[in-house]
C-alpha cells in the first residue's frame, strides 16, 4: 500500500508542492526507539492509555499485527493489535505530529484490519481515552462510538496474583523505604542507583538510548557490608517481590540433589510477574570446579550455569548473587554474559561511618562526640557498627534503670562498646578486597 504525493500545478499556473512518498511495511524491532519518539508525540490528550507502551512494544515484539508508516528512513506512524480469539484489539494508533490529517492512520488501520481478518478475528475493538491520538482515523474507518458502556479497571498490587508461588519460595513483599534507609555508603548507593536500579525503572528510557537493564550483578565485598541489606533495598525500590535462596536449604528438601532442586525452584520462579532473586555466599555452589568428574559440586556449578541465561530472558527479573570471596567463584561464572556487573561493597569511609552512626545514635547523637566513634571505629562495617552502637545504648540504658540518674548515653559508653566488639575487617581483608576490585569489577 502506497500513497505518493507529485509536484504539479494549478489550473492557474501556480505550483503545488505536495509531502513526499510514504508507505506501510512490518514493524521491525528496530523500529522501536523512533516508535518511542512517535508515541511521545502522541501523548497529550492519553496520558491514561489503556494499554501501556510497554504493553503494546511487547504484543509487537511477540509477532502480533504491527505495522509502521514510513518515508524514507523515518518512521511516520504506527499501529498494533492485538488478536484473542475471534475479537481484536487495537492496542496504538500513532502518527508523527507534522503527518496528520493525511490518511495515514486509517490506512494503517486498514492494514491491521487485513491481518487481524486473516487471524480469523471478526470483532475489532478498541479502547481509548477521549480526544486520544488515532481516534479521528478510527471515526473515518467506520467504527462506532458506543457511550452506552461504562469501563472498569482494576489493578493488582504488585506480587498478589502469584502470591502461593512466591509464599511456597519464601518470599516477600519488602516495605518502602529500605532504599533511602541505606545511611552511608554513597559510593555503592550510587553506582548500583545507575547501573542496576535505573534501567529497570525506566526501562523506557533506557531502550530509547540503547541501555539494556541488567538481569544479573554480583555482589562482592568482605562479610558484613552490607550486601543483603542492598540486595533487599533494590527490590523494594523497584516494588518487586524478594526471594532468598538457601542452598542448604534446597538441598535438605528433596531427595534427588541440590542440581534437582536449583531447576524446580527456578522453573517455580518463572512463574512470577517479576522477582528479584538472591543468593548469598554464592561461592557454595558456583565454586571453582576441580575437574574431576568426581568433584560433587561439578555438577551443581553446572546446573547453576544453565539455569541463568533461562532466567535472563523473562522481564522483570534480577539475580543479585553476592560473595564474601569473588576470587574463589569458577571463572566460567564470572565471564561476561550470565553477569552484567560485578560490583564491591566495600568497608565504609569516615564519612559512610558518620552516617552509619547517625543512624543509630538517633537521640543520643546530640551528646557524643561522632568524630571520636568514627576514629574509633575504623575497620568496623556496617554490621559492627550496629551491633556496638546497641551495645553502648543498652549500657546507657541499664545505668538509668539502675541509678535513674536521667543522663543520657555518652561518648564513653559508645567507645567501650567499640573496644569490646572485634571488628569484623582485617587489615589483610581489605588488601584482598583492594585486589580484587582490580581483577573482578564490572562497572
Amino acid at each position: 500500500m502506497r500513497s505518493r504525493g507529485d509536484n504539479g500545478t494549478t489550473a492557474h499556473g501556480e505550483a503545488v508542492v505536495t509531502m513526499p512518498a510514504w508507505h506501510l511495511r512490518d514493524y521491525h524491532d528496530d523500529d522501536l526507539d523512533q516508535a518511542i519518539q512517535i508515541w511521545d508525540q502522541s501523548r497529550r490528550a492519553d496520558e491514561n492509555r489503556v494499554f501501556p507502551v510497554s504493553e503494546v512494544m511487547a504484543a509487537a515484539k511477540a509477532g502480533q499485527p504491527g505495522v509502521v508508516a514510513v518515508v524514507g528512513d523515518e518512521l511516520v506512524g504506527m499501529a498494533v493489535a492485538q488478536a484473542q480469539g475471534k475479537r481484536g484489539w487495537i492496542l496504538l494508533v500513532a502518527l508523527a505530529s507534522r503527518w496528520r490529517e493525511r490518511g495515514i492512520g486509517s490506512a494503517l488501520l486498514a492494514e491491521l484490519e487485513r491481518r487481524l481478518r486473516s487471524l480469523g478475528v471478526r470483532h475489532i475493538s478498541a479502547l481509548l481515552p477521549a480526544g486520544a491520538a488515532g481516534t479521528k482515523a478510527l471515526e473515518n474507518s467506520g467504527y462506532q462510538f458506543r457511550d452506552d458502556l461504562t469501563y472498569y479497571e482494576k489493578l493488582e498490587p504488585p506480587g498478589t496474583a502469584n502470591a502461593e508461588v512466591l509464599a511456597a519460595l519464601g518470599g516477600r513483599m519488602l516495605p518502602e523505604g529500605r532504599w533511602d534507609a541505606m545511611a552511608g555508603m554513597e559510593r555503592e548507593k550510587q553506582v548500583i542507583e545507575r547501573r542496576v536500579v535505573l534501567p529497570l525503572t525506566e526501562p523506557t528510557l533506557a531502550d530509547r538510548y540503547g541501555v539494556v537493564p541488567p538481569k544479573a550483578v554480583i555482589l562482592f565485598g568482605p562479610p558484613g557490608t552490607g550486601k543483603t541489606s542492598f540486595a533487599k533495598a533494590v527490590a523494594s525500590r523497584l516494588g518487586w517481590p524478594f526471594v532468598e535462596l538457601f542452598p542448604s536449604r534446597l538441598a535438605a528438601d528433596t531427595s534427588e540433589g541440590l542440581a534437582a532442586a536449583l531447576r524446580e525452584a527456578f522453573a517455580d520462579l518463572a512463574e512470577l510477574d517479576s522477582v528479584v532473586l538472591f543468593i548469598d555466599e554464592v561461592e557454595e555452589i558456583a565454586g571453582v570446579r576441580s575437574g574431576k568428574a568426581v568433584d560433587p559440586g561439578h555438577g551443581v556449578t553446572n546446573e547453576l550455569l544453565k539455569l541463568i541465561p533461562v532466567f535472563r530472558e523473562h522481564d522483570a527479573r534480577l539475580l543479585a548473587c553476592a560473595t564474601n570471596s569473588v576470587r574463589s567463584l569458577d571463572a566460567a561464572f564470572l565471564r561476561p554474559g550470565r553477569f552484567d556487573y560485578v560490583i564491591p561493597i566495600g568497608p565504609p569511609d569516615p564519612t559512610a561511618r558518620a552516617a552509619i552512626w547517625a543512624r543509630y545514635l538517633r537521640d543520643s547523637a546530640r551528646s557524643v562526640d561522632l568524630d571520636q566513634l568514627v576514629k574509633a571505629s575504623e575497620l568496623f562495617t556496617p554490621a559492627d557498627i550496629e551491633f556496638a552502637a546497641r551495645k553502648g545504648a543498652q549500657a546507657a540504658f541499664e545505668r538509668e534503670v539502675t541509678h535513674r540518674q536521667g543522663r543520657p548515653a555518652t561518648t564513653e559508653d559508645f567507645l567501650t562498646a567499640i573496644a569490646d566488639t572485634r571488628p569484623t575487617l582485617t587489615a589483610r581483608a581489605i588488601e584482598e578486597f583492594t585486589e580484587d576490585i582490580d581483577t573482578h569489577s564490572r562497572l
